[in-house]
């Protein structure tokens, strides 16, 4: 269930002219709202995703050399048995 605010009775009246054959029922024109937003949101989910990785590739290798290699015994050989 959703309350009808004014903003969202704006949007809804809009798309009741956009699809008249369905004007006057809100549940449909919420539903074609919905299915129209789908692919775009879709596509925004899979550019950032996309940005994500870019971001991590870019970035792989550039704290190389922060920690000694033999850091794990070091570490070991701290705590007592």
């Amino acid at each position: 269930m959703i309350t009808e605010t004014a903003e969202i009775s704006t949007v809804l009246d809009a798309a009741g002219r956009r699809w008249p054959d369905c004007a006057d029922n809100r549940a449909e024109l919420i539903r074609r709202l919905l299915l129209e937003q789908l692919p775009r949101e879709a596509e925004a989910r899979a550019d950032r995703l996309k940005s994500r990785q870019e971001v991590i590739r870019a970035r792989a290798g550039s704290v190389a050399g922060v920690w000694p290699e033999n850091w794990r015994d070091e570490l070991r050989s701290e705590w007592p048995e």
